[in-house]
């Protein structure tokens, strides 16, 4: 006879609840502020182009840094990592504030003045649809905005894979896909109040008020994570610190198919699916709603995720976890060709609602085969080519849509990627045969080391 099934086995684990609830809580900070900024620099240049760059700004880390960070997970405490790296972005975070909050005061000094005009050639480059007059990057606080954004990427990226192959640290085996599930659970929470509560202390409060409470709440993760003590006992390196030793990594998933076709899948659905960088134009141009609008446009696609985390949490284990990622990311692409010619508030909620909710089965499934494929010595490196897989298309999925509705309009740029996104889905389906046959998430484990 199963065992039944609880849905609870990784909360049960004090160790994990403050690992889990300092992560929820930086990332709620942190999906405050990301509407927060979008908001400000649309207020500021009303530039799809603008939008897009915030995208290239966060992909330039990932795709320098993410195979360093990866060999620094599996060499250094991940818990030191992630303690100072949150702390570093906390600080920054408060510089963001201060620049928000005193930024008409700041001096059109020569350097700044000279970025400014740069992104505007940039721009124009892009938006000839629209009246160059119309485009403002008069500003001189947006570079000083920019390279803020880029250190805490930087430092984001470092502490990426330590914060992903943490977690089997802290749970038993058969309580770790559990786990997974949960934390995609309270990732999905703050994505889905963290926008809807910073689009309404914006409008309220104002940009600065956003940024020092994300600042607040990342150092409560460091605080709580003085509390996190490793369940499982990481396992010393046993590779020498080479670029074989680095790239070792990409050579698991290359080796192991299944993680190879879910990675891809996951990297061009939001590569060409991507419409949350567009968002800003959609609440201004097509659907005509203020910051809160926005706010809950942006919170959409979390509630769906939410949902769906929440359901998978308490139905137990896929049987066919490959051919439901198949579906998930299929049905992501038709709901996000939905919104793209949505002109009416509701409906393009309930799609954005859907996105989220397919997404999440992508992600959990994804997360899992990660972690539970995945011998403990290579969890960081794996993570961090995943991460390359996931950081790079979230960002250079931003950019492309940014730079496509500059060319072609919002419109076109979501549509012909929701069209995309069904396509790669026939493509990886006829290339990795072998996510069809993938056995349930519970009868996995890893390979020998």
């Amino acid at each position: 006879m199963p065992a039944r099934h609880d849905p609870y086995a990784a909360l049960s684990h004090p160790t994990y609840r403050r690992y889990l609830s300092g992560s929820f809580l930086a990332l709620f900070g942190r999906q405050m502020s990301g509407v927060a900024v979008t908001w400000e620099v649309y207020q500021w240049t009303h530039s799809a182009t603008a939008l897009g760059l915030v995208g290239f700004i966060n992909v330039l880390p990932v795709l320098a840094l993410s195979l360093p960070a990866g060999v620094l997970a599996d060499h250094k405490d991940r818990r030191g990592i992630i303690a100072v790296t949150a702390g570093l972005v906390a600080l920054l975070t408060i510089l963001l504030a201060l620049v928000s909050w005193r930024h008409a005061a700041i001096p059109d000094l020569a350097p700044l003045h000279q970025a400014n005009a740069l992104l505007r050639r940039i721009a124009l480059v892009f938006e000839r649809h629209v009246d160059p007059a119309s485009l403002d990057f008069s500003q001189p606080a947006l570079p000083l905005v920019y390279l803020l954004l880029f250190a805490m990427a930087v430092l984001r990226i470092l502490g990426w894979p330590a914060r992903a192959a943490i977690i089997p640290l802290l749970l038993p085996v058969q309580a770790l896909s559990n786990g997974i599930t949960w934390n995609s659970s309270a990732s999905e929470i703050a994505t889905m109040a963290g926008p809807a509560l910073g689009g309404f202390l914006v409008a309220k409060a104002g940009f600065p008020i956003v940024y020092l409470l994300d600042a607040t709440l990342s150092l409560t993760l460091v605080v709580l994570l003085s509390r996190v003590t490793y369940l499982q006992p990481p396992k010393p390196p046993t590779m020498q610190r080479s670029w074989r030793g680095m790239l070792a990594g990409a050579e698991f998933i290359w080796r192991k198919k299944v993680i190879l076709g879910a990675s891809s899948l996951d990297l061009f659905a939001v590569l060409l699916g991507g419409a949350i960088t567009l968002l800003p134009i959609y609440a201004d141009k097509i659907l005509h709603v203020d910051a809160i609008g926005f706010g809950w446009l942006r919170a959409a696609p979390s509630i769906g995720a939410c949902s769906m985390a929440m359901w998978q949490a308490h139905r137990g284990p896929l049987a066919r976890p490959g051919r439901a990622l198949l579906w998930a990311v299929a049905g992501f692409g038709a709901a996000i060709i939905a919104f793209g010619v949505s002109t009416w508030f509701w409906l393009s909620l309930v799609a954005l609602f859907f996105t989220g909710a397919f997404d999440n089965v992508s992600v959990v499934i994804r997360q899992s085969l990660v972690q539970l494929l995945t011998p403990d010595s290579l969890r960081g490196r794996v993570t961090s080519v995943n991460q390359i897989f996931v950081g790079s298309s979230n960002e250079i999925g931003a950019l492309r849509a940014g730079l496509m509705a500059a060319l072609f309009g919002p419109v076109t740029a979501v549509v012909i990627g929701g069209l995309g996104t069904m396509a790669v889905v026939g493509i990886i389906a006829r290339l990795v045969p072998g996510l069809r046959a993938l056995a349930p998430l519970n009868e996995l484990g890893p390979e020998e080391e």
